[in-house]
């Protein structure tokens, strides 16, 4: 199965890289490895975790409080947030089509 990201989601990934790389020189690239790990579970078992919303669900993190927030299409998930679980909840819903 393919992934996409949403423009928005990619956007929260870079952000979060680089705070993470501005408290210390290499954490946002392990960041950006831990969310790469957390996509390839969902790819493998897009299914595996509970539904978030109607049309979405969540798979945390297991090093960062972060939860990836996805949308399961025919052939491919997409991406709709790269949540950080201390953010108001909700804010990603107006980026669903």
């Amino acid at each position: 199965m393919k992934y996409s990201f949403h423009s928005d989601a990619e956007q929260e990934l870079r952000d979060a890289m680089d705070y993470y790389e501005t408290c210390s020189p290499g954490l946002g690239m392990e960041f950006a490895d831990e969310i790469y790990s957390t996509v390839q579970r969902i790819i493998y078992f897009p299914k595996a975790w509970s539904q978030f919303s109607k049309n979405t669900r969540r798979c945390l993190t297991q090093r960062f409080p972060y939860g990836v927030i996805y949308h399961i299409m025919t052939d491919e998930v997409v991406i709709i947030a790269i949540m950080q679980l201390n953010r108001v909840p909700g804010y990603w819903k107006k980026r669903l089509k």
